[in-house]
């Protein structure tokens, strides 16, 4: 195969970025960097007609002498057991407009669900991987790096306190404190007992006045009609006996 890209960026640029392994595999479209591992390794899904295929591997850029680099590339379906191998090579060459034509020539073959589909659009989807991947490398620069997450929430500092008094608190008015008293009695009651429970304070009912004189006088009444009338029933007996 071969191929030619043009940039609007100098051959400069595009030399520092596939010295760095790490920038080589941010510029490759869709590449999800496996952590912790070498650059250039992790999975990569591959839009070809309307199938999509996703393969998991390595991939290497390497200088010549002569100025050029080899690509070279292994991966493995993710799902499936078709596989890719690649062996590229990449020549820059300036213009006089300022930007670089990158010439990609070398050879692919791969197998599996890949070889099922037609030509042509396996061809179209390799074009298009190239054009994003030699376009994003005319990009990188070395500030453009992702960023640092930011720090967790555990991590950051917390001020200290403030040396401020506590305010003091004002006694609440008559009527606030009452309030408070009955919620306060309400809280673990049930709704039952608070709908039937008896208003406190200010508004609870007065009680009737008792009349304990009254009470006290009939309470003394039917004992003494009770001894009076015994008496009579006596008397009287006692009078028919004598006639």
């Amino acid at each position: 195969m071969e191929h030619q890209v043009y940039v609007p960026a100098p051959a400069s640029r595009l030399r520092a970025a596939l010295a760095d392994p790490a920038r080589v595999a941010r510029a490759v479209p869709g590449l999800q960097q496996d952590p912790g591992a070498e650059p250039g390794t992790g999975r990569l899904k591959v839009r070809i007609g309307s199938h999509s295929i996703t393969y998991r591997g390595l991939l290497r850029v390497t200088a010549r002498a002569d100025g050029s680099y080899a690509v070279d590339g292994d991966a493995n379906e993710a799902r499936g057991t078709g596989t890719v191998k690649l062996a590229l090579t990449l020549r820059l060459a300036a213009t006089d407009e300022g930007g670089s034509t990158v010439t990609v020539t070398g050879t692919a073959s791969a197998d599996g669900r890949v070889a099922e589909l037609p030509a042509d659009a396996v061809e179209s989807a390799a074009t298009r991987l190239l054009n994003r991947f030699v376009e994003a490398l005319a990009e990188e620069t070395p500030d453009s790096a992702p960023d640092e997450p930011p720090p967790s929430v555990f991590e950051t500092e917390v001020p200290p306190p403030s040396l401020a008094p506590d305010p003091i608190e004002e006694p609440l008015p008559e009527i606030f404190a009452e309030a408070a008293h009955a919620r306060r009695t309400m809280i673990g009651r049930s709704a039952e007992e608070v709908d039937h429970a008896p208003p406190r304070g200010r508004y609870a009912p007065v009680p009737a006045p008792q009349t304990v004189a009254a009470n006290s006088a009939l309470r003394w009444a039917a004992p003494a009609a009770a001894l009076a009338l015994a008496s009579a029933i006596v008397v009287t007996r006692a009078l028919r006996r004598r006639r």
